[in-house]
């Protein structure tokens, strides 16, 4: 079985859970942003947890199956179509051979991500089949004309499944290891006002307009690890929250860390959407 992608939209990649364990090879995780969302859409189609998705943002992804198989869509909630013919968000749909699957454009959110059943089976790199947007390191970005082989699948699809429920509130926030290089009680101010998702946020890191965050040392750390979440301070004082496809290390100082299980959020912010943090 495959797919044939018609369209792809703004960006749409191969995702599954990433390459956990080589960032001492300078190699980035990857993975889904929102990775609750897209073990729900695997969980819908019968997939395990370790089965690729498609990984689409803001919509208009538009795949043609030379086979029967079933789909589901999570995420951002977009328009489903099948042949024209409107399909449900969180629920397995069938798209019987030689149909098209057509994702419209979410009204609020930024990523959807698109299971089937049997996994998108593209060739895995360095254990993984996620792409990394940052070294390009995996399958490349879909493009029109691209077929995408599927495996067979290993369990029945889900009639439904329970969405995961929104964790209202602020961002999460637990102090980081680099606190000592910015004025006392950054922490703190990093949870007293709102701050702005800014445009050149991506798979890398949301980059935040708002207060800038005053630093107390001068010059630059030696270039050291870097975790998922990690919000990163560059010159600017404009804090980054570095996401799956951040780097391995870096060498700005990095005053906190957003809480594990609030990350997923960050993947639905849009442009111009305020984040609030909070501490953890």
């Amino acid at each position: 079985m495959s797919l044939l992608v018609r369209r792809t939209g703004p960006l749409a990649t191969v995702q599954d859970r990433g390459r956990a364990g080589l960032a001492h090879l300078g190699v980035p995780r990857a993975g889904p942003l929102d990775a609750p969302a897209a073990a729900l859409a695997n969980r819908l189609v019968g997939n395990d947890a370790d089965a690729a998705v498609v990984e689409v943002t803001f919509g208009g992804l538009e795949l043609r199956t030379d086979a029967g198989l079933w789909v589901a869509v999570t995420g951002a909630v977009v328009p489903v179509q099948v042949d024209r013919r409107p399909r449900g968000h969180a629920r397995a749909a069938w798209v019987p051979a030689g149909a098209t699957l057509r994702l419209g454009t979410p009204a609020t959110g930024v990523r959807s991500y698109v299971a089937v059943a049997g996994g998108v089976a593209v060739a895995p790199v360095l254990g993984s089949r996620s792409t990394d947007t940052l070294a390009w390191v995996g399958p490349p970005r879909l493009e029109e004309g691209v077929v995408l082989p599927v495996g067979s699948s290993t369990g029945p699809p889900a009639p439904h499944d329970t969405p995961r429920p929104p964790r209202p509130g602020p961002l999460r926030l637990h102090p980081g290891p680099r606190a000592d290089w910015f004025a006392p009680g950054t922490l703190a101010a990093l949870c007293r006002a709102p701050y702005v998702v800014g445009e050149a946020s991506d798979r890398v890191g949301m980059r935040l307009e708002g207060p800038r965050l005053e630093r107390v040392r001068d010059g630059e750390l030696p270039s050291e690890g870097m975790v998922l979440g990690a919000v990163q301070v560059p010159p600017s004082g404009l804090p980054v929250v570095l996401l799956a496809d951040h780097p391995p290390t870096g060498g700005y100082p990095v005053p906190a860390v957003v809480e594990e299980d609030d990350l997923w959020r960050c993947a639905q912010l849009r442009p111009g959407d305020e984040v609030w943090f909070t501490p953890a």
